[in-house]
């Protein structure tokens, strides 16, 4: 079941880059294809640096739709199927970097805070 929780994640990283693809950025193509392959290192720091690209790349999203709903409006062209599809992606991009928040990626990567020290009860008086 864990791995159905992979799906939106790698998806997200895989469009982001097939969008920085486009612009011509190979750099950053090759870093979030790259993080693709760090998912099964069960290390912190991998489950925290995707997170983080994540939500940079949604805010990347978000800035794409304003540039291209502006760009269109002005044109006089339709943008409102562009502008829901786009929403859609970037809703899905943050999602999947808060997926790391669920138990079982916290359990997975060890990032969760430590379980509470047992209690010791107070002596009889």
């Amino acid at each position: 079941m864990k791995a159905l929780l992979y799906i939106p994640i790698v998806l997200s990283l895989i469009v982001l880059a097939a969008h920085f693809l486009r612009a011509g950025n190979l750099l950053v193509v090759l870093a979030a294809l790259g993080l693709v392959a760090l998912l099964p290192l069960r290390r912190p720091w991998v489950a925290r640096l995707v997170q983080v690209v994540l939500v940079i790349g949604a805010l990347e999203w978000t800035r794409t739709l304003a540039t291209l709903a502006i760009r269109r409006s002005e044109e006089g062209e339709p943008f409102l199927r562009m502008a829901l599809i786009l929403g859609a992606v970037t809703a899905v991009t943050l999602v999947s970097g808060l997926l790391f928040e669920t138990p079982a990626l916290r359990g997975r990567y060890r990032s969760g805070s430590k379980p509470p020290q047992p209690v010791e009860p107070a002596p009889d008086l």
